[in-house]
């Protein structure tokens, strides 16, 4: 369920195209949530974009290697991926003249304004920070901080961790923040040996207080995603198929539902809502027998799950039948119905120029400069008027 267990150098399956099965629910669910849905799955190498047009759900994937982690602030994205930290940011006045014919579907264009290298950390959760972008660094089993002179910048590490050296030795993955700051990680062991958290995946899932470094939850089964939302902290079994509510002060626990598959990503909408990722698990994989496939015999599925939060009922799913089986993160994008984002493939890319006060797209200078000398001006149908006007 982890693309760091998979073979190395192993090669990709064919590429499948990605198809979905939205229940009746889904749709409705969409109308009155009054924004989009942003989904991370590593195992297709995509984000998948799913909106809403005013008469059905869309679905928008862009290809980028490994995706993973994901994090949005205001106008901002993170996205980890294989070997990267992506930011992104919103440049709206340009979403309604992206050059392409229907082009004024989008509402919200997410252009990539920097990547940082980072090598392949197996970078899970990412959350901005009033320090700066904190990211879980699994391959050197710490916290990190961006920084622009190295690949990492090493912040934490569990206690019980000896030395920082690349080689997954608790995985550690979940990350929650609290006033700006790291309060809360989950990890799956707590070896401090190469890989050694495998040995008791069913059970071994920890949940740490950051300050302290004290395990205040033990016996959990490969947990993730531990989130803050509405005064109260969550937590997702995985292994088992659960979403907790927790008190980890007293080291408290009370499964809110069961849903049938692994359980990654983990968002909410407004204080009624959450938003679940559910993956598939191989049956050849290294971490099959999981609790969750005894309890969902046959039943198990990947896609996203809609959770009320007042009654813990699963009312409502976006399920990928084909070219998706393994999610990593999930987020919502409140006031965006119909988002874009893009990747470093095309041209047009580069093209979108913004800054505080207006964003345009730049037309690629002619081979011939014109008669001043300076090629044409970005003037025209392709440039976005700035701000409020």
């Amino acid at each position: 369920m982890d693309p760091q267990a998979e073979t190395p150098n192993a090669e990709k399956p064919v590429e499948k195209m990605i198809e979905v099965a939205i229940s009746p629910e889904f749709p409705a669910w969409m109308a009155q949530a009054g924004g989009s849905v942003i989904i991370t799955t590593y195992q297709a190498d995509k984000v998948i974009l799913a909106g809403w047009n005013g008469r059905q759900v869309t679905l928008l994937p862009r290809h980028f290697d490994r995706p993973m982690g994901l994090t949005v602030r205001g106008r901002s994205i993170a996205l980890a991926t294989r070997r990267e930290i992506w930011m992104f940011g919103n440049a709206p006045f340009l979403a309604p003249h992206y050059p392409e014919p229907d082009c004024k579907r989008y509402d919200a264009l997410f252009l990539p304004r920097a990547t940082h290298i980072t090598g392949e950390l197996n970078v899970h959760d990412l959350a901005f920070g009033t320090e700066g972008l904190w990211f879980v660094n699994t391959r050197f089993s710490c916290l990190s901080l961006l920084t622009p002179e190295y690949s990492f910048l090493p912040k934490w590490q569990p206690k019980f961790i000896s030395e920082l050296v690349p080689e997954d030795r608790c995985h550690l993955n979940g990350l929650v923040l609290q006033d700006g700051k790291p309060k809360y990680v989950t990890a799956l062991g707590t070896a401090d040996r190469a890989g050694a958290w495998r040995e008791n995946k069913a059970s071994g899932g920890v949940l740490m207080e950051v300050d302290s470094k004290e395990i205040i939850m033990d016996g959990l089964c490969m947990p993730h995603t531990p989130r803050y939302h509405n005064g109260k902290w969550w937590l997702l079994n995985s292994g088992a198929g659960e979403f907790l509510q927790i008190v980890p002060e007293r080291s408290e626990k009370t499964v809110v539902c069961a849903l049938p598959g692994y359980l990654r990503g983990l968002c909410f909408v407004g204080n009624r809502w959450a938003l679940i990722g559910i993956s598939l698990i191989r049956e050849k994989h290294m971490w099959a027998g999981l609790a969750v496939q005894k309890r969902f015999e046959h039943q198990l599925l990947c896609g996203v799950a809609v959770v009320d939060l007042n009654d813990g009922r699963h009312v409502a799913t976006l399920q990928f039948t084909q070219g998706a089986e393994e999610l990593y993160d999930v987020q919502f994008l409140p006031g965006i119905l119909r988002p874009s984002i893009l990747n470093l493939s095309a041209p047009v890319a580069y093209e979108g120029v913004t800054a505080p006060a207006f964003d345009y797209w730049i037309k690629p200078a002619p081979e011939k400069a014109g008669a001043d000398g300076q090629g044409q001006p970005p003037a025209g149908p392709n440039a976005a008027p700035p701000p409020g006007k």
